[in-house]
């Protein structure tokens, strides 16, 4: 029988979820309204006369070459962060499950990554692939590869998704670990004695145990490619060359900040934010409903 904590006094609940809901509302409520407000404003750069425009600055948007294509590279590039990072952190966790000695050294070494901001990681990048000095590039040079990320567009896309996929892997490699260790040890004793072979327990067994981690995780790595890269973009690439790496959370920053484009940078916010809110629905609401044990 399930038991419940119960509060005889309503007054101390209210106490205790006060700080919580007081950071909700300061930091993202409350920026999340104002970011709605002036998407619907038109006015000069520093704010002072404004005018409602209603969804003009959404209709500009999507007349805007320049946005279409930062919206398509942005789906590109997440997909491929997210497809990499899964597969990676996955391979790597049932890797080190496997490991009978010095586990505890590798599942330190392959955290260190998700410990390092995506600024610092994007530094680390940009001098190994720099095509000066990169301690990486000279390599590819002297192979044959016209290595300079600075002036082809496809080298410096690919260079972001690498660099953030490898800040953002340690983050599958802990919940895959954890969710390896989870799994009855029985039922891969019982295929083993059935005759299965390794990639066959982990098809038929380890792989759809998964599931509802790598939704869980399907969903926050697209989160992260859309918010948390910025740092990795702005310090390798700053959203070039000819734009190949401005991803829409990069050119909501390039239009308000830097175009000072208040109401269009607006409008660019809530159009992100209404995506991954749609993403994050559909992988939960739908997705999950398809996760089964028999």
């Amino acid at each position: 029988m399930k038991t419940h904590g119960v509060f005889k006094q309503k007054w101390l609940a209210l106490l205790l979820v006060m700080p919580q809901i007081a950071v909700t509302i300061v930091f993202f409520l409350w920026p999340s309204f104002e970011a709605l407000k002036q998407s619907l404003m038109q006015g000069d750069a520093f704010g002072i006369h404004q005018r409602f425009a209603g969804l003009m600055n959404f209709k500009y948007l999507f007349q805007d070459p320049t946005y279409i294509k930062s919206l398509i590279i942005t789906l590109i590039y997440s997909l491929l962060v997210t497809g990499v990072t899964l597969s990676l952190g996955l391979f790597i966790a049932y890797l080190v499950m496997r490991l009978k000695r010095g586990g505890q050294w590798y599942k330190t070494l392959f955290i260190i990554p998700y410990a390092i901001a995506p600024a610092v990681a994007g530094i680390l990048w940009r001098f190994l692939f720099n095509p000066s000095v990169g301690v990486i590039a000279h390599p590819l040079q002297m192979l044959g590869l016209a290595w300079n990320y600075l002036l082809n567009p496809l080298q410096a896309f690919f260079l972001i998704v690498f660099a953030a996929s490898w800040q953002q892997f340690s983050y599958n490699f802990i919940f895959y670990l954890a969710a390896l260790y989870a799994i009855p040890h029985t039922l891969i004793e019982a295929a083993e004695l059935d005759g299965a072979s390794a990639w066959q327990r982990f098809r038929s067994i380890i792989f759809p145990l998964l599931a509802p981690t790598s939704i869980f995780l399907f969903v926050m790595n697209l989160i992260y490619a859309f918010f948390d890269t910025f740092g990795v973009i702005q310090v390798i690439t700053r959203g070039g060359p000819a734009n190949a790496t401005n991803t829409l959370m990069y050119k909501v920053y390039q239009d308000g900040f830097v175009g000072l484009d208040l109401g269009g940078s607006a409008a660019q916010s809530v159009i992100l934010m209404l995506i991954v809110i749609g993403l994050t629905m559909v992988q939960f609401r739908y997705l999950d409903k398809k996760v089964h044990y028999s």
